[in-house]
Order: C-alpha cells, then structure tokens, then sequence
C-alpha cells in the first residue's frame, strides 16, 4: 500500500497529461497499480489467502480517492466546501433547517455562508440551503479578484473561456467522480467533456497571449 500511494500519483498525472477523460481514468490507473502488485511474488490478504486480481481493485480505488482528497487541498475553501456538500446532499433545494448544516460545515472550512452566495455557488433562505447550478448566475459574470477556483471552473464549463492554473482542471476530475458516484450522469458529462478540452483551452490561452505580446511589440515599434 505504501508502494501504491508513492507510485500512483505520477501514474495518474501521466495518464492525464496523456489526454486521458475523467470518465476513462479510473480504468487506465488500475493498469499501473496492477503494476504495483504484480512486482511482489505474493500479495496476501489480512487472513493469509492470496488476493485475487478483482480483489486488488479495490484499495486501488481507494488510494485514488486519497490522492484525489490531497489535490483537493489545493483548492480554496469555497470550492473545497462544495463538493463536499454537493457529495452529502446533491442539487436539491434542502428542507428548512439545511441552513444550519451549511453553517456548520462552512465553519469547518472557516468560511461563513456570505462567502460561498457571493459568487453564486450557494443559497440559504429562510433556513433552506442548495448550491446554484452554474445556469442561474449572470451570463456576464465576472470573477472578485481571480474569483474561487469552482466560480471559474463553472463559468469555464458554460462558456468554455481560458482558464490558467492545473488545480481547476484537477477539479474537473474530482467533480465528474462524485456525479458518477450519485449517478448524475448529465452533471458527469460536462466534467468529463471540461478535462477532455482542457489541452484545447491551453492551447488557445497560449495563442491568445502570444498574439497579444506581438500586438505590444507592433505598438512599441519607432515610426
């Protein structure tokens, strides 16, 4: 297991450097952490039989769900909150009372729910509570100061603008696992088209930051 959590996280950021869709890696790192077992003449289970190749699948997947926990680190407090509450309850307008459960668990991330409605991520009235689909905030939205990493990346899911920074693309990954797991397939397919894209979208940032360096050159130019 040891061997598993040192190896799997390069696996993983070479299977998605490689193009792979979210929908497509829990099955590509099963092939390195088999990789992982396979080097062992024997793999034993708790009451000494040998693990089976089926049964090797499962802390595969649960040494994936800790890296993906530790990426998730990365994030800012805003966006951490949401999937963990999108995890718990869903989209679904929550009965009266849900309001103190988001206080609470905002708390745990010392953030208040201000914090989370301000960028239209989240509602709490009259002692509701729901997160906002990325359909209700305004079309011209515009992200405060750089906005939370889940504001841009579910602006980026709507418009498809650039966005730098390799952590919302991260997120993409963890957002299509979670809907996959409370089997939202039409939420999962965004996610999983938003990472499929996400070599695309670099690509037109970087054409748009070099056309934009040879237009100041052009206007720095004598005569």
């Amino acid at each position: 297991m040891a061997r598993l959590r040192a190896e799997l996280p390069a696996a993983l950021r070479h299977i998605r450097a490689g193009g792979a869709r979210p929908v497509d890696e829990a099955q590509a790192a099963i092939g390195p952490g088999m990789g992982v077992f396979t080097a062992f003449s024997r793999v034993l289970e708790p009451d000494d039989t040998p693990m089976t190749a089926r049964a090797a699948i499962a802390p595969i997947n649960r040494v994936r769900d800790e890296i993906s926990g530790e990426e998730a680190a990365g994030h800012d407090p805003e966006t951490r909150f949401c999937p963990d509450w999108f995890k718990a309850f869903g989209m679904e307008a929550m009965e009266a009372g849900a309001a103190g459960d988001a206080i609470t668990m905002a708390q745990a991330y010392d953030i208040d729910l201000g914090d989370l409605e301000a960028p239209g991520a989240f509602a709490a009235r009259g002692g509701t509570a729901r997160l906002l689909s990325r359909a209700e905030p305004p079309a011209d939205w515009a992200p405060r100061g750089g906005g939370t990493h889940r504001e841009c990346a579910q602006h980026l899911a709507r418009a498809l603008s650039a966005l730098e920074g390799e952590t919302a693309r991260l997120l993409a990954y963890r957002l299509y696992d979670a809907c996959e797991r409370a089997n939202r397939s039409d939420e999962a397919r965004v996610w999983n088209a938003l990472a499929q894209e996400w070599g695309a979208i670099e690509d037109a940032q970087a054409r748009h930051e070099e056309e934009a360096r040879a237009a100041e050159l052009a206007l720095d130019a004598p005569g």
